[in-house]
């Protein structure tokens, strides 16, 4: 593989099976090892990383253990061509990559404290009352995003919003029924740590971040009317991001 270079640095931080992990992800993810094409051997990736076999027979499973590679014992490990969904950041709803087996399992429907960042978007007093609609979204039978919709109580109360079940056409299709249509949305987007329990929720494999994704959607008047809250699996998504030619 002449994407690999001989001689790779140890960055002092991480266990070297996740330096080498890391390092075969990223050719994998930027098509450099392509679908279907095998990676270095054992012998190879020992020579090339100064490590044993069975650090690279650890950071082979980190790899399995996302999805991005295949193979057995005694076998070639091959790269399965999975890649991340792509989200387009700024856009309701987000369309899904084609292909991916995406399926939305409500958890929840009911009143909440107003969390302070989503209290602040709705300009209220952090712990006043909001509906939420908290779901998972799964793609291709495997947990990938977190997602907590709110909505201001009045608004909610009385309403498909406030029922648990799917909502017919989505909640804009339900909000511009309300007199409420979606005119923009705004996107935030950072990387972190997964919490304890993002983490068991998602099935993240090791040492994986989280995306999140945090969208304030705006009816008449400039007025903030969604709230939502997403917590992306961190190998399972990439954002996309269309800009304006300058000028």
């Amino acid at each position: 593989m002449s994407a690999i270079e001989p001689e790779i640095p140890d960055d002092g931080h991480r266990s070297r099976q996740r330096q080498l992990a890391g390092d075969l992800r990223a050719l994998i993810l930027a098509g450099d090892i392509g679908p279907g094409r095998r990676l270095p051997s054992t012998a190879e990736l020992t020579r090339r990383y100064a490590v044993g076999n069975q650090t690279v027979t650890r950071a082979l499973g980190i790899l399995k253990a996302e999805g991005l590679v295949t193979g057995h014992k005694g076998k070639s490990v091959v790269s399965t061509g999975r890649r991340p969904a792509v989200v387009r950041a700024g856009h309701y709803p987000s369309p899904m990559t084609p292909g991916r087996d995406a399926v939305i399992r409500l958890l929840r429907v009911g009143e909440t404290a107003a969390p302070a960042q989503v209290a602040h978007a709705f300009g209220i007093p952090a712990g006043d009352p909001v509906a939420v609609r908290h779901q998972v979204l799964d793609l291709d039978g495997e947990p990938a995003e977190l997602v907590w919709a709110y909505y201001p109580a009045a608004v909610a109360r009385g309403t498909a919003l406030a029922e648990s079940r799917r909502l017919r056409g989505g909640s804009p299709t339900v909000l511009a029924a309300l007199g409420h249509p979606l005119r923009h949305v705004v996107d935030q987007v950072s990387v972190r740590p997964a919490t304890v329990a993002e983490f068991v929720a998602l099935r993240l494999p090791e040492d994986i971040p989280v995306l999140r994704q945090f969208r304030i959607a705006y009816t008449d008047g400039d007025r903030p009317i969604e709230v939502t809250v997403m917590i992306k699996a961190g190998q399972q998504f990439e954002i996309r991001y269309e800009l304006p030619a300058p000028g």
